[in-house]
């Protein structure tokens, strides 16, 4: 006797239709992850800069002219979860609207969640009292720290930081921050000690 021959069904393309379509959601879903950590818990963020104190521990004035040494102390915060790297950033002065003083501050790292304490002292050359016609002011009575006052006319700078730099996130995305702290420092003309700093 013959046998008898069953015709085999050809193999449907379900199963690896199937296995396409999980495996395409499973590459989204890797994809989608660092975009969710990114958008929310590693979003990059700009430093805080506070500028804490500014002296002036050199100052004099001859015909008219002031030349003196800035010092300003400041508070650099990182709330990133990643190394803030700092570059091309500068501390620049300002008289009257003219840049009587400029200096590069070094390039460095600040680590994550970390606060660094940063100090910028340059020299600044003489320039006019009267910078664009505009001659000192009044200044207001200052305690000397002995119980007496003193008062005389003062002089306003404006003194403009800006931290350029980088913050490289879960090692992939590399983000542009920087932050800037614009300050007005009130100094009598006398002796050259801080009046007032406003930022």
């Amino acid at each position: 006797m013959g046998k008898s021959h069953h015709p085999h069904n050809p193999p449907t393309g379900r199963p690896n239709f199937a296995s396409c379509i999980v495996a395409a959601i499973f590459l989204i879903f890797l994809l989608i992850i660092p975009f969710v950590l990114y958008f929310t818990i590693f979003k990059p963020k700009d430093p805080k800069l506070s500028v804490n104190a500014v002296q002036l521990p050199a100052f004099s004035v001859a015909n008219s002219t002031v030349n003196f040494t800035f010092s300003q102390y400041v508070t650099v915060n990182n709330p990133n979860r990643a190394v803030f790297t700092h570059y091309d950033s500068s501390l620049q002065l300002l008289y009257a609207g003219n840049q009587v003083g400029f200096m590069f501050i070094p390039a460095g790292k600040i680590g994550p969640g970390k606060t660094q304490y940063m100090a910028a002292t340059f020299s600044v050359k003489a320039f006019p009292l009267s910078v664009s016609g505009q001659p000192e002011s009044p200044g207001p009575a200052a305690s000397d720290g002995l119980g007496g006052f003193r008062a005389g006319p003062s002089m306003e700078i404006e003194s403009r930081l800006e931290m350029v730099g980088r913050v490289r996130v879960l090692h992939i995305f590399s983000h542009h921050v920087e932050a800037t702290a614009d300050c007005r420092v009130a100094v009598a003309v006398g002796d050259g000690s801080v009046l007032g700093l406003h930022c």
